[in-house]
């Protein structure tokens, strides 16, 4: 069951944390155009999510296989979104977890997308909340990767936010980004969020920006930006950042627990 012990209001864009039942605020010079309140029971909405399936490392060594439809990896229940990470041998893996998508369900360009959420914690765990472009076929990084919130258990309390593009990436040691200390982000729900248009993106949690990347309109290989884009939950196990000291074989199951995804776009 949904509750807080006190409302909390924020004024700033009209973000507010919600008890039981409450209505989307919208903010100003937006209107709601997608949104998950997890109101149901059992796996996710397929009218809104579908899943990224594998083990073969996405391309970061990562320690997990994503399993499809699985309600012990991804469920709803009480209200939330429940993403679980779990120690146990899977065609080849020693860990499932599960990578929501709404690709093909849920693609924006431009918008203010606002997702309140609860993060794992322990060494080894690398949960995050990020958009990818929705071309077909999709190169990365070329055509855009927004990272909204990305935490790594070895450096607990501290979420980054970055962005990758042919230009700006970490592999060639141009990447974007910065971080802030949540230092409660395992044992609170905070409000990571992003308002991207054509001139910038900016990322948040509860309202307060930590990144800004700014349109430098020198093309494509520095703003694909433009393209639509859709959101991704997931918790990665390990891999070449969440695994970078090692991987505390004693904490799991973990979970990252999403109360709501808003999505919203200017009139």
């Amino acid at each position: 069951m949904k509750y807080l012990i006190a409302l909390l209001a924020f004024t700033t864009l009209g973000k507010l944390y919600k008890p039981n039942v409450v209505k989307p605020v919208v903010p100003p010079l937006y209107t709601l155009v997608w949104s998950d309140e997890f109101s149901g029971i059992g796996l996710p909405d397929t009218n809104k999510w579908k899943y990224d399936v594998g083990g073969h490392g996405w391309g970061n060594n990562e320690w997990q296989f994503y399993t499809n439809a699985r309600t012990e990896n991804a469920r709803v229940e009480n209200g939330h979104l429940i993403i679980e990470a779990i120690k146990e041998k899977w065609a080849g893996k020693e860990y499932t977890s599960a990578r929501l998508v709404t690709k093909g369900k849920g693609d924006w360009q431009y918008a203010r997308i606002e997702v309140r959420a609860k993060l794992p914690k322990g060494r080894g765990t690398w949960p995050a909340i990020w958009m990818l472009a929705s071309t077909n076929p999709f190169n990365w990084p070329d055509d855009g990767e927004i990272d909204i919130m990305e935490h790594v258990g070895y450096d607990q309390g501290r979420v980054h936010g970055s962005v990758h593009c042919k230009k700006y990436y970490h592999s060639i040691g141009t990447q974007k980004t910065a971080n802030t200390m949540v230092p409660d982000c395992s044992e609170a729900f905070h409000i990571y969020s992003i308002e991207y248009t054509a001139e910038k993106i900016i990322i948040a949690v509860d309202g307060v920006d930590f990144f800004v990347f700014t349109n430098e309109k020198s093309g494509y290989n520095a703003w694909p930006f433009g393209n639509n884009m859709h959101l991704l939950l997931n918790i990665a196990v390990g891999g070449n950042w969440g695994g970078a000291k090692g991987v505390d074989e004693t904490i799991w199951p973990q979970t990252m627990e999403v109360d709501y995804v808003r999505v919203y776009q200017k009139k």
